[in-house]
């Protein structure tokens, strides 16, 4: 097979997966969370997972450069 055809194979599989996720209906867990004021916990935690590991990764980063240069 070509590359062209894999590529086309999967756009297919993932333009298929997308149309059955949109046919699920609301989510009732996200409703409740909200009408408790629990979803903005949520939020809050999920940023603060994401923000550390952006500063790990640029960390690191300046760490490897500075390696780089030394060598």
């Amino acid at each position: 097979m070509t590359k062209f055809m894999v590529r086309c194979l999967l756009f297919v599989l993932f333009i298929s997966t997308s149309f059955f996720s949109f046919a699920q209906e609301k989510p009732e867990m996200a409703d409740a969370m909200r009408s408790n004021g629990k979803i903005y916990v949520v939020v809050a935690v999920c940023l603060t997972i994401l923000i550390g590991l952006f500063i790990y990764v640029f960390l690191i980063d300046r760490k490897i450069s500075k390696l780089e240069k030394e060598v």
